[in-house]
């Protein structure tokens, strides 16, 4: 009669590996010869090992869920009930079932000397004016690059890397000690090798066996039009070079924006202060500006403006760049009036403002108090640059 391994290690028969291997572990840590001297238990331990031996196995699991005994068949019952590590490689592979390959696992092999290098970044002062247009600009960059010498290899020309003699090309050491469970075989890395498994015995004198070296050329990075403070552009493959020649990671150019001496930003929106006299805020006037881009647009200032206005100049703002890289309209121009009182009037200037007060009534004007906004715009706008005439 053949069986019933699930039962032995009591998990059902829909058991994952790692569900099995988890019943094993727990089972093993309790009977243990090592940790439970009990004839019972060894005889335990060794059914849960052999159960796992099989469960482990999945041909032999296919055989045991279609009703059989791949032990019964193999003729390899008595071997598999007698020898507690029976279809194992030796104590490594009884710690592996343990503790999931951490101690003494086997086929972890050496680890590879070439790496993937890392990522670099570089900063690139932009003004307001490029931002808004792109630009493509020379940059000059200083990474890790492949050594010509040796490809990357680390070798002299016409050597090769040897055979570790401490580790065997492993690339791990291992050392036995001793424990609650017995012997208990634990690996390290190389010591001499540091875990490659070959050794440079005659490394390259222009990068000392890294398989790089540094430095200094020239690319060209494209910068699209309606990038902004802080934004970065990939260049894909034109960071550092990695250990032994590895990829390369990637270049970040991380754009920094200049203040400008007449606009003020703010997402893809422009802002601008505008003095005009206060002549001209009262009788109107056309005022005509200079944009971003160098082109003119006037402006109509209707008699009566106040201080404070707000004029919205359309789409003449800067590009709106999207995520993908595209670009989707344009943001807006804000001109602000700012009304410029003088401070110094002549006699004759004096008498014609005192006839317009008499002409309309204002000799002795009576304040208005009023809960309005005007202070906060100007608080807001007086970070704003002006520009224009006095």
């Amino acid at each position: 009669m053949a069986r019933d391994y699930y039962a032995i290690l009591g998990v059902s028969k829909d058991a994952t590996p790692e569900q099995i291997k988890r019943a094993y572990r727990k089972l093993a840590r309790k009977l243990h010869p090592d940790v439970n001297p009990d004839e019972d238990a060894q005889e335990r331990f060794r059914e849960v090992t052999t159960a796992y031996e099989v469960l482990s196995d999945p041909k032999k699991r296919q055989i045991v869920d279609l009703g059989g005994d791949p032990l019964d068949n193999s003729g390899g019952a008595g071997a598999g009930m007698g020898d507690p590590f029976a279809g194992f490689g030796g104590l490594s592979d009884i710690m592996d079932a343990f503790f999931g390959g951490g101690a003494g696992s086997a086929g972890r092999g050496p680890r590879s000397r070439v790496q993937p290098g890392s990522d670099a970044l570089l900063r690139l002062e932009l003004t307001l004016e490029e931002c808004a247009s792109g630009v493509n600009r020379e940059i000059t960059v200083d990474t890790a690059v492949v050594c010509d010498s040796c490809g990357g290899g680390g070798c002299s020309p016409g050597t090769a890397p040897t055979t570790c003699d401490t580790c065997g090309g492993r690339g791990e050491v291992q050392s036995v000690q001793r424990s609650f469970l017995g012997q208990v075989m634990t690996s390290r890395p190389c010591p001499v090798c540091h875990g490659y498994g070959e050794v440079i015995t005659d490394p390259c004198q222009q990068c000392g066996g890294d398989g790089r070296v540094r430095a200094r050329r020239t690319i060209t990075v494209k910068i699209p039009a309606g990038v902004g403070d802080g934004m970065r552009v990939r260049l894909a493959g034109e960071g550092e070079v990695g250990p032994g020649g590895g990829p390369p990671g990637d270049l970040f150019v991380e754009v920094h924006e200049q203040p400008h001496e007449r606009f003020v930003r703010d997402g893809a929106d422009l802002h601008c202060n505008v003095d005009i006299p206060m002549t001209a805020a009262a009788l109107g006037t056309v005022l005509e500006l200079e944009l971003l881009d160098g082109s003119r647009e006037e402006v109509q200032v209707e008699p009566g403006t106040q201080p404070g206005t707000e004029f919205v100049l359309s789409g003449r703002g800067l590009p709106k760049l999207r995520s993908n890289g595209r670009v989707s309209g344009h943001g807006d121009l804000h001109v602000h009036l700012n009304v410029v009182v003088p401070t110094k009037l002549d006699d004759q200037q004096a008498e014609l403002l005192r006839q317009l007060a008499a002409l309309r009534g204002e000799e002795q004007p009576e304040p208005t108090m009023s809960a309005n906004s005007n202070g906060h715009r100007q608080g807001l706008f007086a970070r704003f640059r002006s520009f224009g005439n006095r």
